[in-house]
């Protein structure tokens, strides 16, 4: 664990934004979007074992034997991190993603003004879609933000894993992780509505039923912010109907163009001159023609539309990048983010021991009149019946009856219990 610390430590100061660690190979990093290789640093396979073995809790790890590979988020030094651990040819490997030591805002990640203009909506589904490291989690979290310091609003999210920890403002946050605090999103989803939310923020689509059920919870009125892995917003559409039969794609559709209000599609660009990676946007709102154009499958027409409704604030890629970063002079830096988080101090994680597995109950039988012991506090013997059963927890007994005995022996020495 020290040499994963100063890992982190160093990793941070040199403005990585991952790492990657596996047996026998040099370290590997992400630094401004471009993967090095690091030769002065080689961990063996059993120092990644036991770093492992050190970092998984019980269920992480029994979910790393299950399914070959854990999703968590850690803290580590006060330093947040994102982790996944997964099994390779190698052996274990570990992909860390850095996060930044705050949630940040709307304006320090260099967003466009109008995304406060979004998280004021009240209500239907707003997608943030997105390449792999492409910040979506950040952008939302950012909304999320804005949320918190401007509305009185109950927001509770699904997230796979926490990543940024939320202290509630003006408004009420309850983070829940999958696998940890539920266990589907199809189940986080059902139980939600019933949790009386305002906003509802689902970190990743990726099932039919978990996207047939963030509809349903967007057209019961409530503001649902999602995520989705794709490219751009004509593709993220797509992919979102064609996870369903095509026996229901015209209803789907139709759902869609009613509960969608807007789009993004979020890219990190590095520019040389500012020494850092912005993020592009490509930004749809959903108007009286694009319901038309999302109800009728003429996605490929959504393109056109965003190029001539910038004064609607829609952008495409390319008019975001000239009529909005082209001409910014300035840009927040996001070097800010490095340094500990003070998540600990201000609201400490806590597990209910509530939901540990209770003990295993243990199962005796003892033949009736064959040697068997006087029950202990709380038992009693039933009298007329050829077997018992002795169930133990917490030393006391509880009895259970079987059929071999006749109705009458039976009620006959229920009535000698006390």
């Amino acid at each position: 664990m020290e040499k994963f610390s100063n890992l982190i430590q160093a990793a941070i100061k040199s403005r990585f934004s991952d790492l990657h660690i596996t047996g026998g190979h040099p370290l590997v990093f992400r630094q401004n979007g471009v993967i090095r290789f690091d030769n002065r640093f080689i961990w063996t396979h059993q120092e990644v074992d036991s770093l492992a073995k050190r970092i998984l809790n019980p269920y992480r790890l029994n979910m790393l034997r299950t399914r070959h590979s854990a999703d968590f988020a850690l803290n580590v030094k006060n330093h947040r991190m994102r982790i996944n651990i997964f099994n390779t040819s190698r052996g274990l490997s570990l992909a860390v993603r850095l996060l930044s030591k705050k949630v940040p805002s709307i304006t320090e990640l260099n967003l466009h003004p109008s995304i406060k203009d979004i998280s004021n909506i009240k209500s239907g589904l707003l997608l943030i879609c997105g390449a792999t490291g492409a910040g979506k989690s950040t952008t939302i979290a950012s909304i999320i933000k804005n949320i918190n310091h401007t509305m009185a609003k109950h927001v509770v999210t699904l997230e796979d894993p926490i990543e940024y920890r939320f202290k509630s403002d003006r408004s009420f946050i309850e983070q829940r992780e999958l696998g940890t605090h539920f266990p589907s999103y199809e189940r986080g989803l059902l139980d939600v509505l019933r949790e009386d939310p305002d906003t509802i923020v689902v970190s990743e689509l990726r099932e039919p039923e978990a996207m047939r059920l963030t509809l349903d919870a967007a057209e019961s009125g409530h503001l649902v912010i999602a995520a989705m892995h794709s490219a751009d917003i004509v593709e993220c559409l797509y992919r979102f109907c064609n996870s369903f039969p095509m026996e229901v794609h015209e209803l789907i559709r139709y759902q869609l163009s009613t509960t969608l209000r807007s789009a993004m599609a979020q890219q990190l660009v590095f520019y040389p001159k500012h020494g850092f990676r912005i993020p592009v946007l490509s930004i749809l709102h959903c108007n009286t023609s694009a319901q038309g154009l999302i109800r009728d499958n003429k996605f490929s027409q959504l393109e056109n539309l965003m190029q001539m409704n910038r004064k609607q604030g829609m952008f495409t890629f390319e008019q975001y990048r000239a009529e909005y970063l082209d001409k910014q002079s300035k840009f927040n830096t996001p070097f800010w983010q490095t340094g500990p988080s003070s998540e600990l101090e201000d609201e400490a994680y806590y597990e209910s021991p509530l939901l540990a597995p209770e003990p295993e109950m243990k199962l005796e039988s003892h033949p009736v009149g064959q040697g068997r012991k006087e029950p202990t506090r709380g038992a009693s013997s039933i009298q007329g019946v050829s077997s018992s059963r002795v169930w133990k927890k917490d030393e006391e007994d509880f009895h259970s009856i079987d059929d071999s005995g006749s109705l009458d022996e039976v009620i006959e020495s229920l009535k000698s219990l006390k």
